[in-house]
């Protein structure tokens, strides 16, 4: 187990093990999810889906009906 201790401010140091474990660094972001039971779970944020927004650069152009048609027929398939 690892534990950390909140300062006067709320503020907390993640302890070396968990940062390592979650390959975190300074200035990372970190998400607290609260799960069913009522605890928390610490995740690292990786990206958000808006920074990678044209990443991926392609020459065709996809209407909205063939992506609906494409998620249908790889939804039959399942």
């Amino acid at each position: 187990m690892v534990a950390a201790t909140i300062t006067s401010k709320s503020q907390i140091t993640i302890p070396a093990q968990v940062r390592n474990d979650l390959n975190i660094r300074p200035g990372d972001k970190i998400e607290f999810i609260k799960t069913a039971n009522g605890h928390y779970e610490v995740v690292a944020v990786i990206q958000d889906v808006s920074q990678i927004k044209g990443m991926i650069k392609t020459d065709k152009i996809v209407s909205l009906e063939e992506m609906d048609k494409a998620i249908r027929s790889r939804a039959s398939e399942i």
